[in-house]
């Protein structure tokens, strides 16, 4: 039997804000504020567990993910937005369409064992690469949450890797 995750999210993705904002955030500009910012995000989040994200009035679900470094063995926290599928937290790295991947994605292919915090818990995760026909569904999924990942789709020559997250 696979145990629910948790869904915490607040706003909405249709009121104005976020409207605004997802058009800002498909931008070059818009991809650079939200990197500057990211680093106070993740303050947030991670001393709220993920209960509370600078960009929740937006409607933005956002999770931590802790990864192992794949070269110095430290933990390393990224602040992601995810999809969600009741017993799996799908992940993507669009890295805002830049040309290399985002670490974090090495640190899984590496070592699958991740720990995510949502909405409160922290929960143990492995983590599964998406492959082939399944990785386009689970795109446009993305594409729904926020238009900007069409546009960082669109950046790039790299095939963006998506994982499904499951619990340990």
């Amino acid at each position: 039997m696979t145990t629910q995750f948790p869904d915490r999210q607040w706003g909405s993705r249709t009121n104005l804000l976020s409207r605004v904002a997802n058009k800002f955030a498909a931008t070059k500009p818009g991809s650079w504020v939200i990197r500057k910012i990211t680093p106070l995000d993740r303050r947030v989040l991670e001393r709220t567990d993920a209960k509370y994200t600078i960009l929740g009035p937006i409607g933005a679900p956002v999770i931590l993910l802790t990864t192992k470094g794949r070269k110095s063995g430290q933990p390393r926290t990224q602040p992601l937005l995810y999809v969600h599928d009741g017993g799996t937290l799908y992940v993507i790295g669009s890295n805002f369409g830049q040309a290399h991947h985002p670490a974090w994605t090495a640190n899984l292919l590496a070592d699958p064992n991740a720990t995510v915090a949502i909405a409160g818990e922290r929960i143990p995760v492995i983590a599964t690469p998406v492959e082939g026909a399944a990785k386009e569904p689970i795109f446009q999924r993305f594409v729904e949450v926020t238009g900007a990942y069409a546009a960082y789709r669109d950046r790039t020559t790299r095939d963006l890797r998506i994982f499904a997250l499951t619990r340990a």
